[in-house]
C-alpha cells in the first residue's frame, strides 16, 4: 500500500479531503494541529475519534514521521547533527542550532543536488530527487521530538537547491506559517539559493516576508564560475540585477553568503572587487569559514584572515560578519554525513 503523507498537505486540503471522505472539516483542523505537535501515529490524537483515526490508517494516511537514523552531537557547542533516512532508502540531513535568540534548524529541500558547486558535499553523487512538502517539514518536528525543544527559525540552506524544488518549497512555507499548525512567522524563515536568477523576482512576489540569501561566493565571473557552474547560466551582472530589483520590490535586505576558500577567493584584491559590485545595495555579507570535505582537496582561510577580509568590507560599508561556526567537531558542512552514510 503506498502510504499518503498528510503532512504534504495544507490545510484547506486537508479540509477538502475530509469533506470528500463525509467527515466535518473541523476534524482537518484538530489533526492538522496534531501533525505540527510532534505525534508520531493517529492514536495519539486524543479529540479524534477511534473509528476515524482507523479508518485514516486503513486508507493509507500517514503522520510521516522521520526518525533518525544517526545523531552527532557537538561537544563544544550542543549542535546537533541529524542523518534521516526517507521511505525508498535516499538519505537527507538537518542540522539543529541553538543561538541566543532562540533554535535554528537547517533542513535540506532534495536528497542530493545538480548544481555542482565545487566546494560543497552535497553535489557529489548528484541529484536524486525531490523532497515533498511534508519531507521538508518533518525535519522540523523530528528535530523538536528528539530535543524537546521548540524550533524558532527555520533556514532552508541544507542539501539541494530550494528553487530547483520550488513548487514543494512553496507548499513548505506556507504549511509551516500556518497558524492553525507550526505558526512560524515568515520573518523566521530564510531560504538560500545558488542564484537562479528568475526564481528570485518570483520569490520577491510570492513570499516578500520571507528572508533571501544568495550564495555567491566570488566577485567575479571567472572565479565563480569556476565555483559554481550555475554561473555559467547566470553571471553575475544578471544576479546582481535580480538582486537589486528584489530589493526594490521587497523593501528586504539580501543577505550573501561567501564561503571563504583559501588562495581562491580570500585576498584582499578580492575583499575590494567584492565591496565594488554590492556598492549600494541593501544588503549584508555572511563570510563563511569553509567546512573542509576532503573530495574538494580545498582549504579554509585562515581566522585572521577572514577577520582582515570583513574588516575591508565594512572599511567601504559593506556591512558584513564572519560566521560563528557551529558543529566544528562533527561533520558540519552540508552533505557530509549523507555522504559518509553512503559508503
Amino acid at each position: 500500500m503506498i502510504m499518503i503523507n498528510l503532512k504534504d498537505l495544507q490545510l484547506k486540503e486537508l479540509e477538502e479531503l475530509f469533506i470528500e471522505m463525509g467527515e466535518p472539516a473541523y476534524r482537518a483542523k484538530q489533526i492538522f494541529a496534531w501533525l505540527y505537535k510532534g505525534v508520531s501515529d493517529f492514536d495519539e490524537m486524543r479529540n479524534v475519534p477511534s473509528k476515524l483515526r482507523a479508518r485514516l490508517e486503513k486508507a493509507g494516511f500517514s503522520t510521516g514521521t522521520l526518525k533518525p537514523e544517526q545523531v552527532q552531537v557537538s561537544g563544544l557547542d550542543g549542535t546537533r547533527k541529524y542523518l534521516f533516512r526517507l521511505s525508498d532508502g535516499n538519505a537527507v540531513e538537518s542540522v539543529f542550532m541553538r543561538y541566543k535568540y532562540g533554535n535554528t534548524v537547517c533542513v535540506s529541500s532534495q536528497a542530493g543536488c545538480r548544481m555542482g558547486c565545487r566546494f560543497c558535499a552535497s553535489t557529489i553523487g548528484g541529484l536524486c530527487r525531490n523532497l515533498t512538502a511534508g519531507e521538508i517539514a518533518e525535519q522540523i518536528i523530528a528535530a523538536e521530538r528528539e530535543t524537546n525543544e521548540a524550533v524558532n527559525h527555520v533556514v532552508v540552506m541544507g542539501t539541494g537547491e530550494p528553487f530547483d524544488n520550488y513548487e514543494n518549497l512553496s507548499r513548505f512555507i506556507r504549511i509551516i506559517n500556518d497558524k492553525a499548525g507550526k505558526n512560524l512567522g515568515m520573518r523566521n524563515i530564510t531560504v538560500s539559493t545558488c542564484g537562479i536568477v528568475p526564481m528570485i523576482e518570483k520569490f520577491g512576489r510570492d513570499f516578500p516576508q520571507v528572508n533571501l540569501a544568495i550564495s555567491l561566493h566570488a566577485p567575479s565571473d571567472e572565479i565563480r564560475s569556476s565555483m559554481m557552474p550555475v554561473n555559467n547560466r547566470y553571471p553575475l551582472k544578471e544576479l546582481i540585477g535580480a538582486c537589486l530589483r528584489y530589493t526594490e520590490a521587497t523593501s528586504r535586505r539580501v543577505t550573501f553568503e561567501y564561503t571563504l576558500v583559501k588562495g581562491v577567493n580570500d585576498s584582499s584584491v578580492h575583499a575590494r572587487q567584492l565591496a565594488e559590485l554590492l556598492k549600494g545595495m541593501l544588503c549584508h555579507v555572511n563570510l563563511i569559514p569553509l567546512n573542509k570535505v576532503e573530495e574538494t582537496g580545498l582549504e579554509t582561510t585562515p581566522k585572521e584572515d577572514a577577520e582582515n577580509f570583513r574588516a575591508l568590507l565594512e572599511a567601504r560599508r559593506i556591512p558584513a560578519t564572519v560566521r560563528r561556526e557551529l558543529g566544528d567537531d562533527i561533520d558540519g558542512a552540508c552533505g557530509q554525513l549523507r555522504l559518509k552514510g553512503k559508503k
